[in-house]
């Protein structure tokens, strides 16, 4: 730790190294942790990226392409390769060792997974410090309070630098995670929102309440800076996002199904793929509405730009989330969003100022929602796009954002 700590204090005007740790990277619908990575080297950090998985996944976004050449992957060669590192931290430091995987056996008993994962996290922990060294970082921050963050605890019991994580949710809140000891142990704990780090609160210690800090996620100025593009005359509305439960596409699928029902008159885009898309495009052929709803696949960031621009809004019928950057996307490119007041989705998105808010699972409140923005003029919709655009660049600058983190990280460590 000592280490560290005067190699922090003895550096400290030169460019400050600091290494991500992420489940998986790159990956589509992780974009803004590498609009964050850019951000801070911007800023003249450099970072380095560590990842377990995400070398073979479909990335149609050249920016993650080049991501993916950026980034070191521990299991790319299998477990087998994490024996020698294992061996050479219990050599190096007995004792640390020992204290280390006493800790992951503890964590084995206070999370949801069984005790031979976390023996594994302990391995991988062993593998990314010899990294981290070699890279010289004095930093480790992870994304999402799962297993990442477990690997970089272990990291930092083991002598690495010290570390802190950031938490979106809803996962993160789901299942038994360890949070107290995580927060405990770390530099700094961001969350995205209030209500994220309300979450946190009932997680940890009161005297670790300090710690945990608020910095939202952030939109960088060239997804948005485009001249301005007048609403939809087509009562053309999309979905962004993985087709999964969470997200409620079925919900939404049922919802425009009364529509067309009723005769109105509807284009549905759902942008992005996932698990649940056999099970939506059953839905859409047994309610006959193929040639109103399109499913794109996975596409690249500017494809997402380019379905919401020719749409007259945004629409995300989730039963659970953090707050989802899609929703600032559509905001700063001036289109009214329809979605579920739950999460941190309020603190964003203000009912009647730039759209629609409904309750969760009510699928007469989002079938009224669908129906009342397809009968607004296009005069009301830009009204509500062009506040939208004026709320979201006020909160959700990534330079700003990334500022309140780059303090965090530059800030003498506290672990």
């Amino acid at each position: 730790m000592g280490y560290y700590r005067d190699r922090a204090r003895t550096e400290r005007l030169k460019p400050l190294k600091i290494a991500y740790f992420i489940n998986q990277y790159p990956k589509v619908s992780h974009s803004f942790i590498r609009r964050e990575i850019l951000a801070l080297e911007k800023q003249g950090f450099q970072v380095q990226r560590i990842s377990l998985r995400g070398w073979d996944d479909p990335l149609p976004d050249p920016d993650d392409q080049l991501e993916l050449t950026k980034t070191r992957y521990v299991f790319r060669h299998g477990l087998l390769p994490l024996v020698y590192p294992t061996i050479c931290a219990l050599v190096k430091s007995p004792g640390r060792f020992m204290k280390a995987l006493g800790l992951a056996l503890k964590m084995g008993m206070e999370t949801d997974r069984p005790l031979p994962y976390h023996l594994i996290y302990f391995a991988e922990a062993c593998q990314i410090l010899r990294w981290i060294r070699e890279f010289g970082a004095v930093r480790l921050h992870a994304h999402f309070g799962n297993n990442s963050t477990e690997v970089s605890m272990l990291a930092h019991a083991l002598g690495g630098p010290p570390y802190s994580f950031t938490v979106h949710g809803p996962g993160d809140f789901e299942m038994p995670m360890g949070f107290e000891e995580k927060i405990h142990r770390a530099n700094f704990v961001v969350a995205i929102s209030a209500f994220g780090r309300g979450q946190l609160y009932a997680r940890s210690r009161h005297e670790d309440w300090p710690k945990i800090k608020v910095v939202r996620c952030g939109l960088e100025a060239a997804f948005y800076d485009i001249a301005p593009v007048p609403i939809s005359a087509a009562p053309r509305l999309v979905c962004v996002g993985r087709l999964c439960k969470e997200k409620g596409q079925l919900l939404l699928i049922e919802a425009v199904a009364r529509l067309a029902r009723q005769g109105i008159e509807f284009e549905l885009v759902l942008a992005g793929d996932g698990e649940m898309r056999p099970a939506i495009e059953a839905a859409i052929a047994n309610h006959g509405i193929s040639k109103q709803v399109r499913i794109t696949g996975w596409i690249s960031s500017n494809e997402v730009r380019n379905e919401i621009l020719a749409a007259r809004a945004l629409v995300l019928a989730s039963f659970a989330e953090g707050l989802p950057v899609v929703l600032m996307e559509a905001m700063a490119l001036r289109r009214p969003i329809l979605t579920t007041y739950i999460a941190g989705i309020p603190e964003l998105v203000e009912l009647g100022n730039h759209g629609w808010l409904f309750p969760s699972g009510s699928i007469d409140d989002l079938e009224s929602a669908l129906k009342d923005c397809l009968s607004r003029s296009a005069e009301d919709l830009e009204k509500m796009g062009e506040s939208g655009r004026q709320r979201v660049l006020e909160l959700h600058s990534i330079d700003v954002e990334v500022n309140r983190l780059a303090a965090l990280f530059r800030a003498p460590p506290l672990t």
